[in-house]
């Protein structure tokens, strides 16, 4: 028998669990390292690493902080409720997108006269706060 021991050290072995399949992606969807969720959650890049690679759950506490943190629900980080998209809006945020969408559907005349309307306005929004301060 003849054992060879590799000069190269394995790569790190992907997440075998489905909550940490979850939290890489809502991880990564944030752009964040683990280094930067263990600085925002008050963990340590070890447990990070930990719930993604090892553990099923992690402790209640600890999936709270890690929802808030990615801004998602405890029931979208267990896989409870299906995740919605990332940039999550206020209701009357998704209405003004809904408006906006519809825009698309103008002559491309009547779109550069909106685009053009929208940054008058916000440049006389922005003149008028700069004034302010």
């Amino acid at each position: 028998m003849h054992l060879t021991i590799s000069p190269v050290m394995p790569a790190k072995k992907p997440s075998q669990n489905a909550f940490g399949q979850r939290l890489v992606t809502f991880r990564q969807t944030r752009g964040l390292t683990q280094v930067q969720l263990a600085k925002a959650t008050g963990m340590t890049q070890r447990a990070i690493s930990y719930y993604e690679i090892e553990a099923e759950f992690p402790p209640a506490p600890a999936l709270i902080t890690l929802a808030q943190v990615l801004e998602v629900s405890t029931d979208e980080l267990l896989g409870i409720q299906p995740a919605t998209p990332a940039g999550r809006e206020r209701p009357e945020e998704q209405r003004l997108w809904k408006r906006f969408q519809r825009m698309a559907t103008l002559p491309t005349k009547d779109q550069r006269a909106v685009i053009r309307l929208i940054n008058s306005l916000a440049g006389s929004t922005a003149h008028s706060h700069a004034e302010a301060g």
